[in-house]
Protein backbone atom coordinates (compact mmCIF):
# COMPACT_ATOMS: atom_id res chain seq x y z
CA UNK A 1 0.00 0.00 0.00
CA UNK A 2 2.91 2.18 0.76
CA UNK A 3 4.48 1.96 -2.76
CA UNK A 4 1.35 2.13 -4.29
CA UNK A 5 0.65 5.54 -2.40
CA UNK A 6 3.53 7.04 -3.12
CA UNK A 7 3.83 5.74 -6.78
CA UNK A 8 0.74 7.96 -7.21
CA UNK A 9 2.27 10.94 -5.02
CA UNK A 10 4.93 10.37 -7.82
CA UNK A 11 2.81 10.65 -10.68
CA UNK A 12 0.68 13.89 -9.53
CA UNK A 13 3.35 15.86 -7.81
CA UNK A 14 6.80 15.37 -9.56
CA UNK A 15 7.40 18.58 -11.68
CA UNK A 16 10.04 19.97 -14.18
CA UNK A 17 12.74 22.48 -12.49
CA UNK A 18 11.84 26.44 -14.52
CA UNK A 19 12.70 29.12 -13.71
CA UNK A 20 12.16 30.12 -9.82
CA UNK A 21 12.15 33.78 -10.35
CA UNK A 22 9.35 33.15 -12.77
CA UNK A 23 7.79 30.74 -10.11
CA UNK A 24 7.49 33.79 -8.11
CA UNK A 25 6.02 36.27 -9.92
CA UNK A 26 2.10 37.35 -8.93
CA UNK A 27 -0.88 38.94 -10.18
CA UNK A 28 -4.69 38.94 -9.17
CA UNK A 29 -6.05 36.55 -11.43
CA UNK A 30 -9.87 37.28 -10.88
CA UNK A 31 -10.72 34.33 -9.26
CA UNK A 32 -13.00 33.70 -6.68
CA UNK A 33 -11.53 33.23 -3.26
CA UNK A 34 -13.65 30.86 -0.78
CA UNK A 35 -14.33 32.64 3.58
CA UNK A 36 -11.68 31.64 6.46
CA UNK A 37 -13.31 30.29 9.13
CA UNK A 38 -11.29 31.22 12.61
CA UNK A 39 -13.44 29.44 14.91
CA UNK A 40 -13.16 26.34 13.46
CA UNK A 41 -9.11 27.44 12.96
CA UNK A 42 -8.95 27.89 16.90
CA UNK A 43 -11.01 24.44 17.67
CA UNK A 44 -8.25 22.56 15.37
CA UNK A 45 -6.01 24.35 17.87
CA UNK A 46 -8.02 23.23 20.85
CA UNK A 47 -8.38 19.50 20.19
CA UNK A 48 -4.66 19.41 19.80
CA UNK A 49 -3.91 20.93 23.30
CA UNK A 50 -6.49 19.58 24.74
CA UNK A 51 -4.23 15.74 24.27
CA UNK A 52 -1.68 17.95 26.44
CA UNK A 53 2.12 18.52 25.27
CA UNK A 54 2.66 16.70 21.65
CA UNK A 55 6.39 15.85 22.69
CA UNK A 56 8.15 12.77 20.92
CA UNK A 57 7.30 9.53 22.57
CA UNK A 58 4.54 10.75 24.77
CA UNK A 59 1.06 9.00 24.57
CA UNK A 60 -0.08 12.11 23.62
CA UNK A 61 1.86 12.43 20.42
CA UNK A 62 0.99 9.43 19.08
CA UNK A 63 -2.72 10.31 19.81
CA UNK A 64 -1.96 14.07 18.12
CA UNK A 65 -0.55 11.93 15.04
CA UNK A 66 -3.28 10.03 14.96
CA UNK A 67 -6.04 13.02 14.92
CA UNK A 68 -4.01 15.17 12.48
CA UNK A 69 -3.79 12.19 9.96
CA UNK A 70 -7.85 11.86 10.21
CA UNK A 71 -8.37 15.31 9.55
CA UNK A 72 -5.90 14.95 6.72
CA UNK A 73 -7.57 12.04 5.41
CA UNK A 74 -11.18 13.66 5.80
CA UNK A 75 -9.83 16.88 3.74
CA UNK A 76 -7.65 15.25 1.06
CA UNK A 77 -8.79 11.37 1.14
CA UNK A 78 -6.92 8.47 2.19
CA UNK A 79 -4.85 7.97 -0.99
CA UNK A 80 -3.41 11.36 -0.76
CA UNK A 81 -2.07 11.38 2.90
CA UNK A 82 1.41 9.67 3.84
CA UNK A 83 2.75 9.58 7.31
CA UNK A 84 6.72 9.59 7.27
CA UNK A 85 7.79 7.43 9.90
CA UNK A 86 11.36 7.93 11.09
CA UNK A 87 13.95 7.15 14.56
CA UNK A 88 16.80 9.59 15.40
CA UNK A 89 18.76 9.43 18.99
CA UNK A 90 18.48 12.62 20.63
CA UNK A 91 20.31 13.57 23.84
CA UNK A 92 20.24 9.75 24.55
CA UNK A 93 16.90 8.64 23.77
CA UNK A 94 15.52 6.76 20.61
CA UNK A 95 12.58 9.24 18.96
CA UNK A 96 9.97 7.86 17.14
CA UNK A 97 8.78 10.95 15.05
CA UNK A 98 6.20 11.46 12.14
CA UNK A 99 6.31 13.98 9.27
CA UNK A 100 2.67 13.92 7.99
CA UNK A 101 1.87 15.23 4.33
CA UNK A 102 -1.27 15.56 2.00
CA UNK A 103 -1.72 16.70 -1.30
CA UNK A 104 -4.44 18.63 -2.94
CA UNK A 105 -5.40 19.33 -6.45
CA UNK A 106 -3.37 16.08 -7.26
CA UNK A 107 -4.58 17.34 -11.46
CA UNK A 108 -2.26 20.09 -10.98
CA UNK A 109 1.87 19.25 -11.48
CA UNK A 110 2.35 22.92 -10.67
CA UNK A 111 2.65 23.19 -7.02
CA UNK A 112 3.18 24.95 -4.02
CA UNK A 113 3.95 23.52 -0.11
CA UNK A 114 2.50 24.93 2.98
CA UNK A 115 3.81 23.66 5.69
CA UNK A 116 3.79 23.86 10.25
CA UNK A 117 5.69 22.06 12.69
CA UNK A 118 2.90 20.22 14.99
CA UNK A 119 5.24 19.17 17.99
CA UNK A 120 5.41 21.05 21.12
CA UNK A 121 8.22 21.86 23.11
CA UNK A 122 9.87 18.76 26.00
CA UNK A 123 11.02 22.09 28.25
CA UNK A 124 9.71 25.55 29.38
CA UNK A 125 13.19 27.34 29.47
CA UNK A 126 11.64 30.76 29.82
CA UNK A 127 9.27 29.77 32.85
CA UNK A 128 10.77 31.01 36.29
CA UNK A 129 7.95 28.60 38.00
CA UNK A 130 8.34 25.47 35.83
CA UNK A 131 11.18 25.23 33.51
CA UNK A 132 12.01 21.40 33.77
CA UNK A 133 8.02 20.07 32.41
CA UNK A 134 7.03 20.53 28.71
CA UNK A 135 4.57 23.07 27.30
CA UNK A 136 1.19 22.85 25.35
CA UNK A 137 2.37 24.81 22.86
CA UNK A 138 -1.05 26.13 21.43
CA UNK A 139 0.82 28.85 19.65
CA UNK A 140 4.13 27.40 18.93
CA UNK A 141 3.20 24.46 16.95
CA UNK A 142 -0.95 24.25 17.37
CA UNK A 143 -1.88 27.69 15.55
CA UNK A 144 -0.33 26.94 12.09
CA UNK A 145 -1.47 23.09 12.19
CA UNK A 146 -4.95 24.60 13.22
CA UNK A 147 -4.68 27.33 10.66
CA UNK A 148 -3.69 24.60 7.91
CA UNK A 149 -6.24 22.04 8.53
CA UNK A 150 -9.08 24.55 7.95
CA UNK A 151 -7.21 25.36 4.66
CA UNK A 152 -6.85 21.58 3.99
CA UNK A 153 -11.39 21.83 4.57
CA UNK A 154 -11.34 24.77 2.08
CA UNK A 155 -9.21 23.03 -0.08
CA UNK A 156 -11.69 19.88 0.03
CA UNK A 157 -14.77 22.25 -0.64
CA UNK A 158 -13.31 24.37 -3.29
CA UNK A 159 -10.87 23.23 -6.52
CA UNK A 160 -7.42 24.77 -5.84
CA UNK A 161 -6.07 26.47 -9.07
CA UNK A 162 -2.81 25.11 -8.54
CA UNK A 163 -1.56 22.01 -6.49
CA UNK A 164 -1.33 22.25 -2.85
CA UNK A 165 1.16 20.19 -0.17
CA UNK A 166 0.54 20.67 3.76
CA UNK A 167 3.32 19.00 5.63
CA UNK A 168 3.16 19.16 9.20
CA UNK A 169 7.03 18.41 10.12
CA UNK A 170 7.82 16.58 13.78
CA UNK A 171 10.58 17.50 15.72
CA UNK A 172 11.04 20.94 15.27
CA UNK A 173 11.33 22.08 18.97
CA UNK A 174 13.38 19.37 20.65
CA UNK A 175 16.72 20.85 21.04
CA UNK A 176 17.91 22.40 23.78
CA UNK A 177 19.15 26.13 24.02
CA UNK A 178 21.48 27.00 21.18
CA UNK A 179 21.83 23.15 19.86
CA UNK A 180 20.24 23.92 16.57
CA UNK A 181 21.52 20.54 15.60
CA UNK A 182 18.64 18.88 17.17
CA UNK A 183 16.00 21.37 16.40
CA UNK A 184 14.19 20.86 13.12
CA UNK A 185 14.54 17.02 12.63
CA UNK A 186 11.15 16.46 11.01
CA UNK A 187 12.48 19.26 7.97
CA UNK A 188 15.77 17.34 8.38
CA UNK A 189 14.34 14.01 7.69
CA UNK A 190 12.33 14.63 5.32
CA UNK A 191 14.40 17.06 3.10
CA UNK A 192 17.22 14.30 3.14
CA UNK A 193 14.64 11.32 2.76
CA UNK A 194 12.18 12.79 0.04
CA UNK A 195 8.98 10.24 -0.61
CA UNK A 196 8.96 11.86 -4.25
CA UNK A 197 12.42 12.34 -5.56
CA UNK A 198 12.88 15.92 -7.64
CA UNK A 199 9.87 16.81 -5.91
CA UNK A 200 10.28 21.00 -7.08
CA UNK A 201 7.26 23.13 -5.87
CA UNK A 202 7.07 26.83 -6.93
CA UNK A 203 7.54 27.87 -3.23
CA UNK A 204 7.11 27.05 0.30
CA UNK A 205 5.40 28.73 3.46
CA UNK A 206 6.24 28.11 6.95
CA UNK A 207 3.50 29.16 9.44
CA UNK A 208 5.39 29.13 12.69
CA UNK A 209 3.49 31.30 15.84
CA UNK A 210 0.36 32.72 13.52
CA UNK A 211 -2.41 32.66 16.25
CA UNK A 212 -0.98 34.70 19.54
CA UNK A 213 -2.90 37.72 20.95
CA UNK A 214 -0.99 40.96 19.79
CA UNK A 215 0.95 39.28 16.90
CA UNK A 216 3.47 41.14 14.67
CA UNK A 217 4.60 39.06 11.18
CA UNK A 218 7.78 41.46 10.48
CA UNK A 219 9.50 40.29 7.28
CA UNK A 220 11.88 37.22 8.37
CA UNK A 221 15.24 38.18 7.53
CA UNK A 222 16.15 34.68 5.71
CA UNK A 223 12.97 34.51 3.71
CA UNK A 224 13.86 37.89 2.41
CA UNK A 225 17.27 36.35 1.16
CA UNK A 226 15.67 33.75 -0.45
CA UNK A 227 12.19 34.61 -1.73
CA UNK A 228 11.50 38.48 -1.52
CA UNK A 229 8.97 38.59 -3.85
CA UNK A 230 6.64 36.21 -2.36
CA UNK A 231 7.62 37.75 1.10
CA UNK A 232 6.33 41.43 -0.45
CA UNK A 233 3.46 39.76 -2.08
CA UNK A 234 1.80 38.51 0.83
CA UNK A 235 2.53 41.26 3.06
CA UNK A 236 0.67 43.81 0.16
CA UNK A 237 -2.51 41.59 0.13
CA UNK A 238 -2.21 42.13 3.95
CA UNK A 239 -2.31 46.02 3.54
CA UNK A 240 -4.80 45.43 1.02
CA UNK A 241 -7.13 44.00 3.92
CA UNK A 242 -6.19 46.28 6.36
CA UNK A 243 -3.87 43.78 8.53
CA UNK A 244 -0.92 45.56 8.15
CA UNK A 245 -1.14 46.37 11.71
CA UNK A 246 -0.13 42.43 12.25
CA UNK A 247 1.90 42.24 8.99
CA UNK A 248 4.55 45.19 9.59
CA UNK A 249 6.22 46.29 6.50
CA UNK A 250 9.71 46.25 7.97
CA UNK A 251 12.30 43.74 7.91
CA UNK A 252 12.51 41.81 11.16
CA UNK A 253 15.00 39.28 12.45
CA UNK A 254 16.88 36.21 11.30
CA UNK A 255 15.03 33.21 12.72
CA UNK A 256 16.53 29.63 12.37
CA UNK A 257 13.40 27.55 11.70
CA UNK A 258 12.28 24.82 9.51
CA UNK A 259 12.24 27.01 6.10
CA UNK A 260 15.74 27.19 6.72
CA UNK A 261 16.44 23.55 6.54
CA UNK A 262 13.77 23.20 3.43
CA UNK A 263 16.04 25.80 1.76
CA UNK A 264 19.14 24.64 2.26
CA UNK A 265 19.04 20.68 1.85
CA UNK A 266 15.93 20.61 -0.62
CA UNK A 267 16.10 23.50 -2.03
CA UNK A 268 12.99 25.20 -2.12
CA UNK A 269 12.40 28.65 -1.97
CA UNK A 270 10.33 28.86 1.58
CA UNK A 271 9.44 31.46 3.89
CA UNK A 272 8.43 31.76 7.20
CA UNK A 273 5.48 33.80 8.62
CA UNK A 274 6.06 34.02 12.64
CA UNK A 275 5.30 36.17 15.31
CA UNK A 276 8.63 38.03 16.10
CA UNK A 277 10.35 41.62 15.95
CA UNK A 278 13.66 43.22 16.65
CA UNK A 279 14.65 44.92 19.57
CA UNK A 280 16.88 47.60 20.52
CA UNK A 281 19.62 45.71 20.55
CA UNK A 282 18.68 44.27 16.73
CA UNK A 283 18.17 40.41 18.60
CA UNK A 284 15.21 38.81 17.94
CA UNK A 285 12.55 38.98 20.16
CA UNK A 286 9.98 36.93 20.77
CA UNK A 287 6.17 36.85 22.49
CA UNK A 288 6.46 36.87 26.56
CA UNK A 289 4.63 33.19 26.65
CA UNK A 290 7.39 31.75 24.17
CA UNK A 291 8.69 28.67 25.68
CA UNK A 292 6.91 29.00 28.79
CA UNK A 293 3.71 27.36 30.54
CA UNK A 294 1.38 30.55 29.08
CA UNK A 295 0.92 29.08 25.64
CA UNK A 296 -2.23 27.68 25.79
CA UNK A 297 -5.75 28.63 24.12
CA UNK A 298 -5.56 31.80 26.54
CA UNK A 299 -3.50 33.41 24.43
CA UNK A 300 -4.74 32.35 21.12
CA UNK A 301 -6.81 35.17 19.03
CA UNK A 302 -9.22 34.41 16.49
CA UNK A 303 -8.30 37.69 14.89
CA UNK A 304 -4.52 37.10 13.89
CA UNK A 305 -6.04 33.23 12.77
CA UNK A 306 -8.07 35.43 10.28
CA UNK A 307 -5.82 37.79 8.78
CA UNK A 308 -3.38 35.06 8.66
CA UNK A 309 -6.37 32.38 6.72
CA UNK A 310 -7.69 35.51 4.46
CA UNK A 311 -4.01 36.09 3.37
CA UNK A 312 -3.05 33.27 2.73
CA UNK A 313 -6.06 32.37 0.34
CA UNK A 314 -5.86 35.54 -1.15
CA UNK A 315 -2.00 34.77 -1.96
CA UNK A 316 -3.53 31.11 -3.21
CA UNK A 317 -6.74 31.13 -5.12
CA UNK A 318 -6.45 35.05 -6.84
CA UNK A 319 -2.87 35.55 -7.07
CA UNK A 320 -1.21 32.80 -8.64
CA UNK A 321 -0.61 32.51 -12.49
CA UNK A 322 -1.27 29.72 -14.39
Amino acid sequence: MKSILLLLLATVLLISCGDQEANLEFERQGRNVPSFDSDNAYNFIDEQVSLGPRVPNSEAHVQAKDYLRSELEASAGENSVFVQEFQQVVYGDTLTMFNILAGFGLQHQDRILLAAHWDSRPRAENDSLDSGSPILGADDGGSGVGVLLELAQIFKENDVPIGVDIILFDGEDYGEVSDLDNYFLGARHWSNNPPVPGYNPRFGILLDMVGGEDAVFYKESYSMRSAPNLVNEIWQIAEIKGYSDLFINKRGGAVADDHIIVQQQAGINMINIIHHSVNENGSVQFPPYWHTQNDTMEIIDRTTLQAVGDVLLELIYNRIPR
